[in-house]
C-alpha cells in the first residue's frame, strides 16, 4: 500500500526524464561542435563554503544503481569512468575496463541518437584527452564529470535521454532475458526488475549513496526461491515512481521530520493547505489555538476532512531503508486526534506561565540522557503514532520519563508534560482543564506525596539560603518509588529548618506548617511502593506545588514593583490590588528572594 500511494504521488510531480536523478555534478569539460577543447581547464562547480554545493552543483544526469560490477552512467560519472583515470590505486585492469564500458556506451549513443554532441564528444575522448586537459593538484577523480558542447550539456538533449531509458529497460535486455511477473504495484503482468534501478536518498541511518525499499542478499531474506528485487515484483515504471517520490517527500522542508534516526514523511492525496510539520516540529502556541478554536466553531470545510493523508516513518540499517510505521487516514482525523494531543499535554510553566505546546523532538529527547545521542527510533514514532491516530501512548515512555526523572533527581517540564501526556492517553474521556497546573483537591496520595517533598524542599532553601544540595538532589529517587522508607525522616529533618523560619521569618513559618498539614491530612499513612502510574503522579505533583510557588513568587515581586512605583509616581493601580500581607504571601516573598539571589550568584 505504501508503495501505490507513492506512486500515485509521483503523478502530481513534475518528474525529471527517466532514471534522471539531481546529483552533484562537479567537473565540466566545454567542446566545440568538432569536440575540440574551448579551455584546457575543466569548470570546477564546487563551492567549499556551501554545504550544498561543496561537492559541485546540483544537476539532472543520468543515474542507476550499481553494486560492485562494472556500469558506466552515460556521459556524467567519475574519472575512472571518464577518462581512465585510477581513483584510489585500484587495479589497472579494472580501471581499463570501466573506461572501455563507459566508451561502448557512448558509442552506442552516438549510433542510436545520431547527436553530433554526443559525437564531438566522442571524439574528444578518442584522442588521449589526458594529454590535452590541465587537471588541478587537487583535482577529484571520484567526482562526476560532465561535458558541454557548445554551450549545452549533452545529457540535456531529448534523444540522449531517450536513449539512456530504453538501454536500461529491462525488456529491451536481449543479453540476459527479463522476468516476467505481476508487479505489485500496478498488477499489470510485465518485465520486473531485478535490482531497483535508483536509490532513496536522506535516510538517516542509511548510506550515503541512498538505500532501497525492496532488496534481499542473503537467504534469510529470499522467498519462494526469488532473490534481490524480485522478493516483491516491480515493474520499472513503478520502481521509479515510487523511488523519485519518497526522494522528493525526504528533500522536502514541509513533508519531512527527521528525529531520533528516523525520518517521517507525509502528504495528502489532493492539495491541501493543512500544514503537519510546524504543529509536530516547533508548534507555536496561536497555532495550536487556532487548530482548537476551529474544533468549536466548525469552519473547516467538511470536504477538506475528508482528504486521504498518508504518513510514514523510514530510518537506514546500511543500504537498506527501513519502514518502521505506515498510516494512512483523513486530514480530519489526524486534526481532530492533534486536537487531543495538545489537550493532553496542557502543563503550566516551571515558573506558572501560560501552557504552550511541545513539539514531537521535544517530548523525545526528555526520555533520555542526551537526544543527540540516545535517542532510537521507536519513541518518536510511538509518539507520533499517538499524535495522528489518537492511540494511547505506550506505558514505556512513562518509564524512561520517571527513570530519567531519578536519574537527574528532578522533573523538568519536558518530562512532566510527557508524563502528563501519556497518563491523559489512557484515558477514554477528560477535561481539558486535568492536571494542567497544581490541583490542591487531588486525594492521590502518590500527588501528594510529590507535594509534600516540594514543600520540604522549599523549607530547607529558605531556611538555608546557598545551600549546595537540596534534599531532592538526595532523596527524589527514593521518595518518588517507596514513600514510606524516607519521608520520615525527611520530615523530622524538617523541624530544626521550621524553627530557624519561626525565629527568623514567622509569616513563612506559619504558611509553610500550615501547608505541611493540609497536605498530610489527606495522607493516611505513606506508601510502602508506588506503582509506574503512581510515581508519575508523584512527578506532576512536585513539578505542579514547585510552578505554583515560583508563581507566587513572580506576582509578589511584580506588585512590590507596582507599589513602588505608584509611591515615585502616584498610583497606577487601585490600593487592593497593591496589598500583599499574609503567610502565603510571606512564602512567596521569601521564595522571591531566593530567586534573586541565585540569579545574581550564576
Amino acid at each position: 500500500m505504501l508503495l501505490k500511494r507513492l506512486c500515485e504521488y509521483a503523478d502530481t510531480l513534475d518528474l525529471p526524464p527517466t532514471l534522471y536523478s539531481s546529483v552533484p555534478t562537479r567537473y565540466v569539460i566545454a567542446l566545440d561542435s568538432e569536440g575540440r577543447l574551448l579551455d584546457p581547464k575543466p569548470i570546477d562547480t564546487a563551492d567549499p563554503s556551501n554545504p550544498r554545493t561543496k561537492r559541485g552543483q546540483p544537476r539532472l544526469m543520468p543515474q542507476v544503481q550499481r553494486s560492485s560490477g562494472i556500469k558506466p552512467l552515460l556521459l556524467a560519472d567519475n574519472a575512472e569512468y571518464t577518462l581512465g583515470l585510477a581513483r584510489k590505486s585500484p587495479k589497472s585492469e579494472r580501471v581499463e575496463a570501466c573506461h572501455r564500458a563507459y566508451l561502448d556506451l557512448l558509442s552506442r549513443c552516438a549510433a542510436a541518437t545520431g547527436e553530433p554532441a554526443v559525437a564531438a564528444v566522442q571524439r574528444f575522448l578518442l584522442s588521449e584527452p589526458e594529454a590535452h586537459l590541465e587537471l588541478p593538484d587537487d583535482f577529484d577523480r571520484g567526482a562526476i564529470i560532465a561535458f558541454q558542447v557548445d554551450g549545452t550539456f549533452v545529457t540535456d538533449l531529448a534523444s540522449v535521454q531517450a536513449f539512456w531509458a530504453a538501454v536500461n529497460d529491462p525488456a529491451g535486455n536481449d543479453e540476459e532475458p527479463p522476468t516476467v511477473m505481476q508487479c505489485l504495484i500496478c498488477g499489470q503482468e510485465r518485465p520486473v526488475l531485478a535490482r531497483l534501478q535508483g536509490k532513496i536518498k536522506r535516510v538517516p541511518g542509511g548510506q550515503t549513496s541512498g538505500t532501497s525499499l525492496i532488496s534481499a542478499n542473503a537467504a534469510a531474506f529470499e522467498s519462494y526461491g526469488l532473490k534481490a528485487s524480485l522478493i516483491a515484483p516491480t515493474c520499472a515504471s513503478c520502481g521509479e515512481r515510487f523511488t523519485k517520490a519518497a526522494n522528493h517527500l525526504l528533500a522536502s522542508d514541509t513533508n519531512r521530520l527527521t528525529v531520533g534516526g528516523a525520518a517521517f514523511i507525509f502528504w495528502t492525496r489532493q492539495p491541501s493547505p493543512f500544514s503537519l510539520r510546524s504543529l509536530l516540529d516547533n508548534p507555536r502556541p496561536a497555532e495550536v489555538q487556532a487548530l482548537l478554536s476551529a474544533f468549536r466553531t466548525g469552519r473547516e470545510p467538511a470536504e477538506l476532512d475528508e482528504t486521504a493523508f498518508y504518513c510514514t516513518s523510514l530510518s537506514g540499517s546500511g543500504g537498506r531503508a527501513v519502514v518502521r510505521d505506515w498510516i494512512d487516514t483523513t486530514v480530519g482525523e489526524v486534526k481532530r486526534h492533534l486536537r487531543d494531543w495538545f489537550i493532553r499535554q496542557r502543563l503550566v510553566g516551571p515558573f506558572g506561565e501560560e501552557p504552550s505546546p511541545l513539539g514531537l523532538f521535544a517530548l523525545a529527547a526528555a526520555t533520555v540522557r542526551d537526544a543527540t545521542k540516545d535517542l532510537a527510533p521507536p519513541t518518536p514514532r510511538a509518539l507520533l503514532r499517538a499524535a495522528l491516530t489518537g492511540t494511547p501512548v505506550p506505558w514505556a515512555l512513562l518509564q524512561s520519563a520517571v527513570r530519567r526523572n531519578q536519574a537527574e533527581q528532578g522533573v523538568n517540564r519536558p518530562r512532566a508534560a510527557l508524563i502528563k501526556l501519556v497518563l491523559c492517553s489512557q484515558q477514554l474521556t477528560f477535561e481539558e482543564d486535568y492536571m494542567v497546573q497544581l490541583d490542591s483537591d487531588n486525594l492521590s496520595p502518590a500527588y501528594r506525596c510529590g507535594r509534600l517533598l516540594a514543600v520540604l524542599e522549599e523549607i530547607q532553601r529558605l531556611a538555608m539560603p546557598g545551600a549546595k544540595a537540596t534534599i531532592v538532589d538526595r532523596f527524589y529517587g527514593t521518595a518518588s518509588s517507596a514513600p514510606a522508607s524516607v519521608f520520615g525522616r525527611l520530615l523530622r529533618g524538617a523541624q530544626p529548618h521550621l524553627a530557624k523560619l519561626e525565629r527568623d521569618r514567622y509569616g513563612a513559618y506559619v504558611a509553610l506548617q500550615t501547608r505541611l498539614e493540609d497536605i498530610q491530612a489527606g495522607l493516611s499513612g505513606f506508601p510502602r511502593t508506588l506503582t509506574l502510574e503512581e510515581q508519575g503522579l508523584f512527578a506532576l505533583g512536585y513539578y505542579h506545588q514547585r510552578a505554583a510557588d515560583r508563581a507566587q513568587a513572580r506576582q509578589l515581586a511584580e506588585r512590590k514593583r507596582l507599589a513602588s512605583a505608584a509611591v515615585e509616581h502616584g498610583p497606577l493601580q487601585q490600593p487592593e490590588q497593591l496589598a500583599f500581607t499574609g503567610p502565603e504571601e510571606a512564602i512567596a516573598e521569601a521564595i522571591a528572594e531566593e530567586e534573586i539571589r541565585e540569579e545574581e550568584e550564576n
